[in-house]
């Protein structure tokens, strides 16, 4: 078996720079094409909370490691857009619970459409053993970094 001589020691990180900027770029076409309108960093909200309704603003904050003020402007356009809907957290009079409304869920399912057709495209050709290795060496790769989904 003839080894291939790799002269870059970030090879790894290289290929998962351009598969993430390939995904990136398809998800703003595509959103773009849908007439979604969502910019990224708002899909990943909306995604939040599609994935855990009556989380807090507080919550996502710690998830995305991100600003509390960006944060607050996000789920307020998210709100005016009518894709996201609060109720007063009755543990907490001054927490707001946060869930998508139903326009919210189908605007994800409509990204999550996407999502699954450039899933379809990178792995063409993988067969099913291929594809579980790759997923396999892909949780081993988050568990070396400590992210979990």
């Amino acid at each position: 078996m003839a080894t291939t001589n790799r002269s870059s020691d970030t090879e790894v990180i290289d290929r998962l720079h351009g598969l993430m900027h390939g995904l990136r770029r398809f998800m703003h076409e595509a959103m773009r094409e849908d007439g979604l309108g969502l910019a990224p960093m708002e899909a990943r909200c909306l995604a939040y909370f599609v994935r855990n309704p009556g989380h807090t603003q507080r919550d996502l904050v710690q998830h995305a490691g991100r600003d509390k003020a960006q944060i607050a402007r996000i789920v307020k356009a998210l709100h005016e857009r009518g894709l996201l809907e609060s109720t007063p957290d009755p543990q907490d009079g001054r927490a707001q619970r946060i869930a998508p409304t139903a326009q919210g869920r189908a605007q994800q399912q409509r990204m999550r459409q996407h999502q699954a057709r450039f899933e379809r495209a990178l792995t063409a050709g993988l067969d099913r053993a291929e594809r579980s290795s790759l997923l396999d060496l892909l949780d081993r790769l988050q568990a070396n970094v400590g992210e979990r989904n």
